[in-house]
């Protein structure tokens, strides 16, 4: 008997790191298989969680600069230093 693996939406970096490793190891896998369809679950599950982790705004690249210039208490000042 096999025993289907069971996956929930990744809530933790342990979670999305098992996630990577299981999908590493069946990322080749005939279409049609039950592998398969395991496949394309961990892919939604993994960019459900990335997109929430990682993604970033909708911004031009000055803007995205000023962001993260703000992120880490630097001004404009600050850029000109390094100059």
């Amino acid at each position: 008997m096999t025993i289907k693996p069971q996956w929930f939406l990744i809530e933790s970096e342990q979670e999305y790191n098992k996630a990577i490793a299981r999908y590493e190891e069946i990322k080749r896998v005939p279409k049609g298989s039950e592998e398969h369809k395991e496949k394309l679950l961990l892919v939604h599950f993994i960019s459900e969680y990335e997109k929430e982790r990682w993604d970033l705004p909708n911004v031009g690249p000055v803007e995205l600069i000023k962001i993260r210039m703000k992120d880490f208490g630097y001004k404009s000042a600050d850029r000109v230093k390094g100059i």
